[in-house]
């Protein structure tokens, strides 16, 4: 506080750096940015229009694989474009406000896809557990309604970080070592106590992605032990297979996420560079990957995406 008082600086624009330490690089690291992008944006547009213009798509699974194909695309596009500019044109520069509504729509966003992979976990388990049930338990207006749960979680848990940066007054730099804003990431260069920012952030990991993380576990704890006592073995190998493309992508979406956290709390011999690039491929990866997984796991989909890209093979 004693260096706010003396200089009276508050910075209201800030610049972004890229991959710190490796600005020379920058042209040769947007190529897999750039590409990772396209096949994201293609690929999660081609799920989401497949879905709703096939009426034998409109069952639970897809239509919350559509909803996790738009968050994918939201996701790429609220951070990947603002990396290129950087990459491309070393227009790094960006505003306080700029930044506090990319930052809002990544966490958000982030959560969003948590959400909807536990609910995605929650289908499975209806549909091995209690097959005869399942349609009239997932109703289209329950969908609806846990859809809407979901997004609302996401917003509202975010949306109280806009003013708990906003009261931040920053002085201590302008330059953030990052292609894109985080909360964290920026709150640590302001001068005033971030203790609140601080809590606030673990409150809504551990009552979002962690619980969430949790409640996956046990729900396929539960499919497992269902699955085990199916006594066809051909029975039991097609129920685990109509789990296999939701389990590779709570893996791909987890899994990358889990390692940077524990790199960030613990790995401090571990250079920036590496923090900023374990970042980017949390958000890269999984809305590139998870139209291919289920692309090529899914047969239902796979056949549609064949039938809209090469209409004379059908």
């Amino acid at each position: 506080m004693a260096t706010l008082n003396h200089t009276g600086i508050n910075h209201k624009v800030f610049h972004l750096l890229g991959i710190p330490g490796l600005e020379d690089q920058h042209m040769w690291i947007s190529i897999p940015f750039f590409i990772s992008y396209v096949i994201a944006l293609l690929g999660n547009s081609l799920l989401i229009f497949i879905i709703l213009t096939r009426h034998n798509l409109h069952e639970p699974m897809y239509l919350f694989l559509c909803m996790l194909s738009g968050a994918d695309v939201v996701l790429s596009t609220c951070t990947v474009p603002q990396a290129l500019a950087i990459f491309w044109f070393s227009a790094g520069e960006i505003s306080l406000g700029r930044c506090i509504t990319q930052l809002f729509f990544i966490h958000s966003t982030f959560i969003s896809e948590s959400g909807i992979l536990l609910v995605m976990a929650f289908d499975r388990y209806i549909a091995i557990c209690y097959p005869l049930r399942y349609t009239t338990i997932l109703t289209n207006s329950l969908i609806g309604k846990i859809g809407m749960t979901v997004f609302l979680r996401s917003y509202g848990t975010i949306f109280p970080i806009i003013f708990l940066v906003k009261r931040l007054t920053f002085c201590r730099n302008s330059i953030l070592p990052h292609t894109s804003c985080e909360h964290i990431g920026l709150a640590k260069y302001s001068c005033d106590d971030i203790h609140v920012n601080i809590w606030y952030d673990f409150f809504v990991l551990m009552s979002t992605v962690v619980l969430d993380v949790l409640l996956i576990f046990i729900s396929y704890m539960l499919i497992l032990r269902a699955v085990f006592h199916i006594p066809s073995q051909d029975a039991r190998h097609k129920a685990l297979n109509t789990c296999g493309s939701h389990v590779c992508v709570i893996i791909l979406f987890y899994g990358p996420g889990i390692f940077s956290v524990l790199t960030e709390r613990f790995g401090s011999h571990i250079l920036p560079h590496i923090h900023v690039l374990l970042a980017n491929v949390c958000i890269l990866a999984p809305p590139m990957l998870n139209p291919i997984i289920y692309g090529i796991k899914t047969k239902q989909i796979r056949d549609q995406v064949i039938h809209v890209l090469f209409p004379k093979v059908i």
